[in-house]
């Protein structure tokens, strides 16, 4: 059986992924708060940990895999979202406002990441579906010495907890002089986090011995993890932003409810992204949601290509050239395929992958399948990383190009001319604009093809002068081709002069 290596956070380091019980490997990864979009770092994590559900799946079986990804539908920010619109003046119910807004958004979210090509998971909680569990682990606490109750408030002792700050290899003392914690007289101690808080008339509550409320962020994990993956399960995992405090407290409150289990026993966490070199911000106008992208025409496969091109250990920048490579890449992948009949995964994808989910290897490994025109292989091992290679095929992003010369200029026809093409610029490209550029580029290319470098060089020059910078070079892969860089600002119509 494959040997699976995965780099556990608590550790801090890479050891040998050994299941509870390999009939039943269990995975839970924290999933959005949903109140709106998600955005392209939301994307990340799903992506990431969809590779891990399918190797897992691969080495296990298919049945022998459960995976555990919530949904957070109590929070401040969706209450301030349906308390918005009843101030417009909806006459609903906050309560129907607020589950209208979340299964708006859960809806919008599944749309998001099944473009993504992620697999949906074995179980997605709604956390309002569970506060039953929740009050009863809250409860559990408080007997146990391990939560006190005041003011309608519940907290969480976290000096009851002796290894809290193993997960993030810091000392309570230390987090209390580094962290911006809630500061309220009725805590004992500034470090203690709420499990319980009360509700006025105006926000969603539920019943509880503490009074009408609704649940802390952390407690929701926690019980809904217990509830259906147990005491012990193999990997929880997520984004690094997560570690503290979130999965902190999640270790703290299962751990206390549940001594007789270990809760996860391997912790991963994905490392953060980047615009463009730069933290993703709207201050910066870099701050993307996955729908604005697919919405901009770049297909969710590109994206995919682009999450998995970097380790999830590493932040990971997404620029538009990396994806115009990746479009390259897959439109030559999916042109070999055809006609194929999927044959066996092939080891040398499924060793990177087994080695810390290196996603990376896994793609120049693809890439060598497609050198050798081992189409069998390429197509079922892409599948394993979550590309349908045929379906992809018969996309209009990843058909082949073509051109003949007719009458002077070059056409998408059928010449044995197909150089790869890719085209960078600030921001969305537009459809014409895009095509525009793509038809100089390959007029430029085919020009210097048949040996005109004359009539090459002057149409590179008209064309920088228009803000369309003209490169001749080589994908990953191998093949000729080229590249067209837009300025800020360019004329579609100036540029449609030049063909």
């Amino acid at each position: 059986m494959t040997k699976i290596r995965l780099t556990n956070t608590k550790s801090r380091r890479k050891e040998a992924f050994e299941p509870i019980d390999p009939l039943n490997v269990r995975l839970y990864v924290c999933g959005p708060t949903v109140y709106d979009r998600a955005h392209l770092g939301n994307g990340r994590p799903v992506v990431v940990f969809d590779v891990l559900f399918r190797l897992l799946r691969h080495v296990y079986g298919e049945r022998h895999v459960t995976y555990v990804r919530n949904f957070t539908d109590v929070d401040d920010k969706i209450n301030a979202a349906a308390q918005a619109r009843k101030e417009a003046g909806d006459p609903r119910s906050l309560e129907a406002l607020i589950r209208e807004r979340t299964d708006e958004t859960i809806r919008w979210y599944h749309e998001d990441m099944d473009a993504l090509g992620a697999l949906r998971p074995t179980h997605e909680p709604r956390a309002t579906e569970w506060i039953g569990a929740m009050i009863a682990m809250i409860g559990d606490l408080i007997a146990k010495g391990h939560a006190y109750e005041r003011e309608g408030h519940v907290l969480f002792r976290v000096r009851s907890y002796r290894d809290y700050g193993a997960l993030s290899g810091r000392s309570v003392d230390d987090m209390l002089a580094g962290a911006r914690v809630e500061v309220a007289p009725f805590k004992e101690d500034p470090m203690d986090f709420v499990l319980w808080k009360p509700s006025d008339d105006g926000l969603p509550g539920w019943e509880s011995p503490w009074g009408r409320g609704r649940p802390g962020w952390h407690i929701e994990c926690s019980a809904m993890s217990y509830e259906l993956l147990g005491a012990s399960f193999d990997i929880h995992a997520g984004g690094i932003d997560l570690q503290f405090p979130h999965h902190e407290n999640e270790i703290a409150q299962s751990c206390c409810a549940h001594p007789e289990g270990g809760f996860a026993r391997v912790w991963m966490h994905n490392e953060m992204l980047l615009v463009d070199g730069r933290k993703m911000s709207k201050s910066l106008g870099n701050f993307f949601t996955v729908r604005d992208l697919l919405d901009q025409g770049w297909p969710g496969e590109i994206i995919r290509m682009v999450y998995l091109g970097t380790h999830y250990g590493k932040p990971m920048d997404w620029t538009a050239e990396k994806a115009e490579q990746a479009r390259t890449t897959l439109r030559n992948w999916a042109e070999m395929v055809e006609g194929a009949v999927p044959g066996e995964v092939r080891a040398e994808v499924v060793d990177p992958l087994s080695d810390d989910l290196n996603t990376a290897g896994a793609l120049a490994a693809l890439n060598d399948l497609w050198k050798r025109k081992d189409a069998a292989g390429l197509l079922a091992s892409a599948h394993l990383l979550g590309f349908d290679l045929q379906a992809i095929r018969h996309q209009p992003w990843a058909q082949p190009f073509a051109f003949e010369e007719v009458d002077g200029r070059f056409l998408r026809e059928g010449i044995d001319y197909q150089p790869t093409l890719s085209v960078i610029g600030w921001g969305a490209v537009a459809d014409r604009t895009r095509e525009t550029a793509i038809a100089i580029l390959h007029r430029w290319l085919a020009l210097r093809h048949v040996g005109d470098f004359e009539t090459a060089d002057r149409l590179k020059s008209d064309a920088m002068r228009l803000g369309v910078e003209l490169r001749a070079h080589k994908s990953p892969t191998g093949v000729a081709g080229g590249l067209a860089k837009l300025a800020d600002r360019v004329d579609p119509a100036a540029l449609e002069g030049l063909l």
